[in-house]
């Protein structure tokens, strides 16, 4: 019985409202733009967070990520009297660090260097990254086709080379990719793998631009050294790197930031200058949450005011309806109905207009970010959350807007309202 009064009072109150069936859709439309916003707003913001923290996740919550840097005193100084430019992390810094510490697991030391990579008459500018094996266990890059550096690589004089896939897509096209054997500042490699290419994550570098290529470490050391002649403006300017990069493990997450303190205070008292710049993927990682939880306040604040104005456009012409209908409430009055029945009337009125409002934004919010997608390629995530949010949302502004011009239809006198004109 009750569920069939619900029905026919939803149906009254649909039918009252298609009476003014331009009014009715001025008034959803405060609606419909707040919820369509809180959709599309939190789906960009879910989805640039979770791009963020998944490249960050990436590097591992687990490692300390350490890289070389020119210091601020040897970056100032005239690169005509600085002929020799010593500087960033040394091997005995790995070392250090690995046997310091029970905490680490391993350490992974990473050599860069800027090298021409040939194949016949192509040439294209490589970035040859030194490492050990152990990097792919540490940074996990998808494997297109052939294998990523082995234990068996790290000795002897194994040119093995691992390609990213936009190098070898400019290096070797048209040709074999696996087995194919290219030439690398005067050296010759054998391909014998090609890795998905993968971009640094903002505040951490990682070695894995578009055209990369990994090579064992003992052998970048043998072929091309430390040491690095530059030229710039009619000046010679030599720098001389042990390693670009020492990525740390660390056996648990807990130790993480005890461990990068640590480590920040022993390469403090062995370096004399700040020749490198200490990443913690999990300090970013917690950052980087909390950041999007900021955002997404900010952005459900502004789409709560479009909401307030789009509740308050409700009240106001619910208010008006009531003045419209005073006789009616009168005559209904007069033959029977409750108080409580007047008021649910009225309430089931803004609930239809808000809900249908918020059926047309959560259509809009769900159409914004597939569009974004679609044009300008940022990943948007659409959650339940937000769905389900939406749906509360809409709920709650019919309620509460519409619940004052409700009681105060019901608080008519019956009398002065029957004689109203």
């Amino acid at each position: 019985m009750n569920r069939f009064k619900l029905a026919r009072d939803v149906k009254l109150g649909i039918k009252t409202l298609m009476l003014h069936k331009l009014r009715s859709l001025l008034t959803m439309l405060g609606v419909v733009f707040g919820v369509g916003s809180v959709v599309a707003m939190l789906a960009v913001g879910e989805g640039a967070s979770a791009d963020a923290l998944s490249r960050i996740r990436k590097l591992g919550s687990n490692n300390i990520i350490i890289n070389s840097e020119k210091a601020a005193e040897d970056a100032d100084s005239n690169t005509m009297r600085q002929r020799m430019n010593i500087y960033g992390l040394l091997y005995e810094d790995a070392r250090r660090i690995a046997s310091t510490f029970d905490a680490v697991v391993r350490t992974v030391p990473v050599k860069l260097v800027r090298k021409e990579g040939r194949l016949g008459a192509r040439a294209l500018e490589l970035r040859v990254v030194g490492t050990t094996h152990e990097w792919f266990d540490l940074v996990r890059r998808d494997v297109i086709a052939g294998r990523v550096l082995g234990p068996a690589d790290m000795t002897g004089v194994n040119n093995a080379v691992v390609l990213t896939e936009h190098g070898a897509r400019r290096l070797l096209a048209t040709k074999n990719t696996v087995g194919e054997s290219i030439g690398i500042g005067g050296g010759f490699f054998e391909v014998i793998g090609i890795v998905k290419s993968e971009s640094g994550s903002e505040g951490v570098r990682v070695p894995d631009e578009n055209v990369d290529a990994y090579i064992p470490l003992h052998i970048a050391r043998e072929r091309f050294g430390d040491t690095v002649s530059k030229r710039s403006a009619g000046s010679r300017e030599l720098e001389r790197v042990e390693l670009h990069q020492i990525i740390v493990e660390i056996g648990s997450t807990g130790d993480v930031l005890r461990v990068s303190t640590g480590v920040e205070a022993m390469l403090k008292h062995f370096h004399k200058k700040l020749d490198y710049k200490i990443r913690v993927p999990l300090a970013l990682l917690m950052e980087a949450e909390a950041t999007k939880r900021n955002f997404n306040i900010v952005l459900g604040s502004i789409a709560g005011i479009s909401l307030l104005v789009g509740g308050i456009g409700i009240m106001n012409i619910m208010l008006a309806s009531v003045t419209e209908r005073t006789r009616e409430i009168g005559v209904r009055r007069a033959i029977g109905a409750k108080k409580g029945q007047i008021v649910s009337q009225f309430l089931i009125e803004t609930t239809v207009l808000s809900c249908s409002g918020g059926a047309i934004g959560i259509g809009i919010g769900l159409g914004i970010p597939w569009l974004i997608t679609y044009w300008v390629g940022m990943p948007t995530v659409v959650t339940s959350l937000s769905i389900m949010l939406s749906v509360g949302i809409s709920l709650a502004v019919g309620l509460i807007f519409g619940l004052y011009p409700a009681v105060k239809a019901a608080n008519l006198d019956p009398i002065e309202a029957l004689r109203h004109e």
